[in-house]
């Protein structure tokens, strides 16, 4: 037994096989895997004890209703944990007749594997489940073949793949049962969204398989990391990546010529605010601005509506001073798609410096906002990512067009000296520029030197 440890003992003072800060790298890899096997042979034995503990009913002897509620409070653990021991418990114990004769267990291929430490209790629970599943002539004439092929899997797969293998048996064994969960769950099928008090919207869904495919597929590209930029990771959290994925997909969606149409008209947000504040924009400080209102009635920022407003489905409604519609909108005020072409063609997804084509819809920025009288043209336009977009109006980088192409002026905050960047795709011309030393000189007359 290891000695206990005196209050002034530091690490540096364990000796001995079991102290972590001798091992080399392969001792501490071989002993953490020596540790879960002896953890999970232990938790074989506990489930020969849980196994004849549901024999006695000893729970009955409290004033727990089930085995189950009696573990839980027994080990402090969580209900499922405790229901998924006593599961498999009853499947993998070792059984008597009345005369006392041993008896395999309902599934031995499991219980030996568990004895081993081979598996875990996760690994358990997935063969359980998946024997429960079958249907009753397979039930009756397949469980050793199937209860084989899953035990023996489930040494060398992971719970969450041997879950996968499950229901691939399943499928095979009982389509026709397959097909009606299929059908519940597309009945079962539901979505809800809210706005909150703060006015962000809150959504809950529970999604059948083929429509979660569906969204995975989409929202994959969409929500995958930024590329690295000299050696920074992308900041965002994994949620606010998905969230941002969703809100590239309905720019997708918005964009969509198929989109259902009302009144002639596809689906748009809209915002309504008044002229002087949308074109003071960035020139006050927020509290002298009035917002504007979206389309849910809830109120939004003038320095947000200038950025959304660059070139996005939305209706702007600029109000007047009695808070009138003005105007509705601009006829050139969205890129139209020549336009749209040619500054892909020029900028790419995002001409943002250093962005490497992020997931999303590219939006087109007016360098002279439209509503100061900017004009809807290639001079005035550069191709920007969702993140970029916003980084730029937040942090009020400035844009210059030299050449033809824009150049980036970052804000004080991030280079004191203002330094232009260029930004864009590099095209033939300045490949040329940037290898003019690597290109041989043209050759003169013969004799020439």
């Amino acid at each position: 037994m290891t000695p206990l440890l005196n209050t002034q003992d530091t690490t540096r003072d364990l000796v001995g096989p079991w102290s972590a800060v001798s091992c080399t790298d392969t001792e501490l890899a071989t002993r953490i895997q020596e540790l879960e096997k002896e953890m999970r042979v232990l938790l074989w034995e506990q489930l020969q004890y849980i196994a004849e503990a549901d024999h006695r009913a000893i729970h009955t002897e409290t004033t727990a209703r089930s085995l189950q509620v009696w573990l839980q409070g027994l080990l402090n653990i969580d209900p499922r944990d405790a229901k998924t021991r006593v599961t498999v418990a009853r499947n993998v114990e070792d059984r008597q007749t009345f005369h006392g004769e041993l008896m395999p267990p309902g599934l031995p291929d499991t219980a030996a594997a568990l004895a081993e430490g081979a598996i875990g209790l996760d690994h358990a629970r997935v063969i359980v489940n998946g024997i429960r599943r079958l249907p009753d002539y397979a039930r009756c004439h397949q469980v050793a073949e199937v209860e084989s092929t899953l035990a023996g899997f489930a040494r060398t797969m992971s719970p969450r793949e041997l879950e996968k293998l499950a229901e691939r048996i399943r499928y095979l064994l009982d389509q026709d049962g397959a097909y009606r969960d299929e059908e519940a769950q597309h009945e079962a099928r539901e979505l809800y969204y809210a706005t909150t008090r703060d006015g962000m919207t809150v959504i809950k869904a529970k999604l059948d398989r083929e429509t979660g495919a569906k969204f995975a597929a989409l929202m994959q590209p969409l929500a995958a990391p930024r590329p690295e930029i000299d050696g920074e990771k992308d900041p965002r959290t994994v949620g606010q990546r998905n969230a941002d994925g969703f809100a590239a997909l309905l720019d997708l969606a918005l964009d969509h010529d198929g989109m259902p149409r009302t009144s002639g008209q596809r689906p748009q947000m809209t915002i309504a605010i008044d002229f002087d504040d949308l074109k003071q924009g960035l020139g006050l400080a927020d509290e002298d601005r009035m917002p504007g209102t979206l389309n849910t009635e809830r109120a939004i920022t003038a320095q947000n509506a200038r950025r959304i407003a660059c070139d996005a489905e939305i209706l702007p409604i600029v109000l007047d001073g009695d808070s009138l519609p003005l105007d509705v909108g601009r006829a050139k005020r969205t890129a139209p798609t020549h336009i749209r072409a040619a500054l892909l063609r020029r900028d790419g997804v995002c001409a943002f410096p250093g962005c490497d084509r992020p997931p999303g819809t590219p939006e087109a920025h007016h360098v002279q906002h439209w509503v100061d009288g900017g004009a809807t043209d290639l001079d005035n336009m550069v191709m920007l990512c969702a993140h970029h977009h916003r980084t730029l109006h937040n942090q009020r980088w400035d844009i210059a067009m030299h050449d033809g192409r824009p150049e980036f002026i970052p804000p004080s905050t991030v280079d004191p000296r203002r330094t232009p960047r260029p930004g864009g795709r590099a095209l033939p011309a300045q490949h040329r520029e940037y290898l003019r030393e690597l290109i041989p000189a043209p050759r003169g007359p013969a004799g020439d030197s």
